[in-house]
C-alpha cells in the first residue's frame, strides 16, 4: 500500500463520509415515506412511488447545500491560511475543491432522476384519481382537500423546506461574490508589458492593497477584449517584489486579443522602442559618497539638483530593508539619471528616444484590467518541506517562477529560518523557444548559490521532449562546454521525457525518513503518473520517506 494511506487516505475518508450521508438519508426518508403510519394514506393513494420520490429529495437538499462551498474561493484561501484551522493534510483536501464539486453535481444529477421519474408516476396516479379512472378508494382521498377548512393529501400542494437546507450556503456564496464584484472595481495599472519568445507576455501590475504569497493564482478579465469573460493565471511575481506578475501564453481569441490590445502586435509600438545608441564615461566621484560617513546629515537640493539625494534615500532604503547598516546590496541591477529638457542637446536626446512621437504615446495606452485574487493552490505548502520536487510542462512553470524567485529573494536576505533544504527541480517543453524567458532566473539562482556556498540547495533538469535523436545529436557535440548552447545554463539540457521511476528512488535514498513534497502544474495525464510514484515509492512506516503528491487547479 506504501505511502497510499498518507497520500490518499483522508480523500477516501471524506468521500466515503459524503456517500455514507447520502445512504442514510436516502434509507431514513425512505423507511419514513414507505413504513411511517402518518403516510398510509398517502401511499395508498400514490403507492410505492412516494418514497422513490421523497428519499432523493433529502438527499438533494443535503448536496444543494454542498455544491456552493467548493467553488467559494475566498472562504478556501481564508481556511488555507489560516494555520490554527488547517494542518497540511486538510489544506491538500481543500485542493481537491473542483473535484469534490463535480460529484457533489453528478450526484445531485442522479438523485434528480430519480426524484423526477418517481414523480411522474406520482401525477399519473394522482391524476388518474382525480378523473374516476382508478379504485374508489383512490378517487375518495384525491378528493380530500377540495373543501374549505380541509386537510389534503395531495403531495403538490404541500409546502416546501428546501430553502432551510441551502440559505446558509446561498448567504456565503453571496458574501464570495459580492467580496469578488468590490475586489474586481479596484484600479489596477499595468507598469510594465513584457514580450517573451514562444508569444508570451509579461503583464506587471500594481493594485492597492494587493498582498500575495507564493505560488498563487488571480482572474483577469480585460473589459476591451470582452466585458464577461475571466481567465485564471498563475502569478509569476514573488512576495518580496513590489508588483505582480502574470506570464500568458497566446494561444486562444481572447489572449489574442488581449496581445492586441497591450499593442504587442503593433509596428509602432516595436519602432518606439528602437531607442539611440548611448555612450557611457564614469562614473565618477562627488562630495556625496560621504554621506554615510556621518551620524547627521542635511541634504539640500533645489529644483533637479535634488538627483543625487534620490540615490542616497534609495541605498538608505535598501540598508534598512535589510536589516544591516554596512551591507552593500546591489538590489537594483540598472543604474539610472533624469533629465530635464531645458536646451537643444537634451531637447534633441527626447526627440532622438521618441518621446516626442504620438506613436510612443499610443504604445503606452493600455487596456483596462480588472483583477479578482488572490486564491489559494497547492504550491503555497512548498515551504512546509524540507525536500520538495517542482515539476513544471510547458508554461505550467509559472507557480515555480514565483516559488524560486522567492527563494532568492530569501537567500540575498541571509534568510536563516528557512526550512526548505532541497529543491529538485524538472522542466519538460516541446521546444527551445519556451526557455528563453525563464532561463535568467534559473541563471540568477545558480550564481546566488554558488555565491552562498550552497549550490547543492537547487538541482534542476530541463527536459527538451520534442525533439528526435537526429535533433539533439547535432548538440551532443556540445556537450564539454561549461555552458549549455540552449539555455546557456550550466546543467545540461536533457532529450526526451524522464524515467520518473528512477528520479523517485534515487531521491528517495539520498533522502531516508523525510517527508518530500510532490507539485505539480501540468497536465492530467502526468498528474496521474506523478502521483502513482509518490504512493509506490513511499514506504509504509511512519517514520520512512514518504512522498506527498500535489496538483495545482484553477
Amino acid at each position: 500500500m506504501g505511502n497510499w494511506a498518507v497520500n490518499e487516505g483522508l480523500s477516501i475518508f471524506v468521500v466515503l463520509a459524503w456517500l455514507g450521508m447520502n445512504v442514510f438519508l436516502f434509507i431514513h426518508y425512505y423507511k419514513v415515506y414507505d413504513d411511517g403510519p402518518q403516510f398510509f394514506y398517502t401511499r395508498r393513494l400514490l403507492g410505492s412511488a412516494l418514497a422513490l420520490a421523497r428519499a432523493p429529495a433529502a438527499c438533494l437538499n443535503f448536496n444543494c447545500m454542498l455544491i456552493l462551498l467548493p467553488v467559494c474561493r475566498n472562504l478556501l484561501s481564508f481556511l488555507r491560511g489560516s494555520s490554527a484551522c488547517c494542518s497540511t493534510r486538510i489544506r491538500r483536501q481543500l485542493d481537491r475543491n473542483l473535484t469534490f464539486h463535480k460529484m457533489v453535481a453528478w450526484m445531485i444529477a442522479l438523485h434528480t432522476a430519480i426524484h423526477t421519474i418517481a414523480h411522474l408516476f406520482n401525477v399519473e396516479w394522482c391524476v388518474n384519481a382525480r378523473v374516476n379512472n382508478s379504485d374508489t378508494y383512490s378517487i375518495l382521498l384525491s378528493d380530500i382537500g377540495d373543501k374549505e377548512g380541509e386537510s389534503y393529501l395531495n403531495f403538490a400542494r404541500k409546502r416546501i423546506k428546501t430553502w432551510k437546507w441551502i440559505v446558509g450556503p446561498m448567504f456565503l456564496y453571496l458574501c464570495e461574490r459580492l467580496v469578488r464584484f468590490w475586489r474586481s472595481q479596484q484600479k489596477v495599472v499595468i507598469t510594465k508589458v513584457v514580450t517573451h519568445p514562444f508569444k508570451t507576455i509579461e503583464l506587471q501590475m500594481k493594485k492597492k492593497g494587493f498582498k500575495m504569497e507564493v505560488g498563487q493564482y488571480i482572474f483577469v478579465k480585460c473589459p476591451k477584449v470582452s466585458k464577461l469573460e475571466w481567465h485564471p493565471f498563475t502569478l509569476t511575481s514573488a512576495p518580496e517584489e513590489d508588483f505582480f506578475s502574470i506570464h500568458i501564453r497566446i494561444v486562444g481569441d481572447w489572449t489574442e486579443g488581449l496581445f492586441k490590445a497591450c499593442g504587442c502586435d503593433k509596428q509602432e509600438f516595436q519602432d518606439a522602442w528602437k531607442l539611440p545608441k548611448i555612450a557611457v564615461d564614469g562614473p565618477f566621484g562627488t562630495a556625496s559618497e560621504d554621506v554615510f560617513s556621518y551620524e547627521v546629515v542635511m541634504l539640500v537640493g533645489a529644483g533637479i539638483g535634488v538627483t543625487p539625494f534620490a540615490s542616497i534615500l534609495k541605498s538608505v532604503w535598501y540598508k534598512y530593508c535589510n536589516n544591516a547598516t554596512n551591507l552593500r546590496l546591489k538590489k537594483e541591477d540598472f543604474f539610472s539619471i533624469h533629465i530635464r529638457i531645458v536646451g537643444d542637446w537634451t531637447e534633441g536626446l527626447f526627440k532622438a528616444c521618441g518621446c516626442d512621437k504620438q506613436e510612443f504615446q499610443d504604445a503606452w495606452k493600455l487596456p483596462k484590467i480588472a483583477v479578482d485574487g488572490p486564491f489559494g493552490t497547492a504550491s503555497e505548502d512548498v515551504f512546509s518541506y524540507e525536500v520538495v520536487m517542482l515539476v513544471g510542462a510547458g508554461i505550467g512553470v509559472t507557480p515555480f517562477a514565483s516559488i524560486l524567485k522567492s527563494v532568492w529573494y530569501k537567500y540575498c536576505n541571509n534568510a536563516t529560518n528557512l526550512r526548505l533544504k532541497k529543491i529538485y527541480f524538472y522542466w519538460l517543453c516541446r521546444d527551445t523557444h519556451a526557455f528563453e524567458w525563464f532561463a535568467d532566473l534559473l541563471e540568477l539562482l545558480e550564481t546566488q548559490m554558488q555565491e552562498k556556498n550552497n549550490a547543492d540547495f537547487l538541482s534542476y533538469n530541463i527536459y527538451l521532449t520534442g525533439w528526435d535523436e537526429s535533433q539533439a545529436s547535432h548538440f551532443a557535440v556540445h556537450h564539454d562546454q561549461e555552458k549549455d548552447v540552449i539555455t546557456g545554463l550550466k546543467q545540461k539540457t536533457l532529450y526526451g521525457r524522464p524515467n520518473w521511476d528512477n528520479e523517485f528512488k534515487t531521491i528517495a535514498s539520498q533522502h531516508p525518513n523525510t517527508r518530500i513534497g510532490v507539485f505539480l502544474c501540468g497536465p492530467e495525464a502526468l498528474a496521474k503518473t506523478l502521483s502513482k510514484q509518490s504512493i509506490s515509492n513511499s514506504e509504509s512506516g511512519p517514520r520512512g520517506v514518504h512522498f506527498i503528491f500535489n496538483k495545482e487547479n484553477f
